[in-house]
């Protein structure tokens, strides 16, 4: 089973995905590529989508390297 989370990005999705996964060796998805454009607007642009499947310790971790990354944005 998984759980996920939605959260809203400092800067565009896809370079903010690209920011976490390059400095801090995290790993999310993209928003804007899950969902497509409706009546002008992409409901998943500047968001990433965190899956929360790792033991507790991981993602605890994980939690403090993605504050890390949007305090030093």
């Amino acid at each position: 089973a998984g759980f996920y989370l939605w959260l809203e990005t400092p800067i565009d999705d896809v370079a903010f995905a690209k920011h976490l996964y390059e400095q801090y060796n995290l790993v999310v998805w993209p928003g804007s590529l899950l969902a497509r454009e409706a009546h002008g607007d992409n409901p998943g642009r500047n968001r990433v989508r965190i899956a929360l499947v790792a033991p507790l310790e991981e993602c605890l971790e994980a939690a403090h390297r993605l504050r890390d990354c949007i305090s030093g944005l």
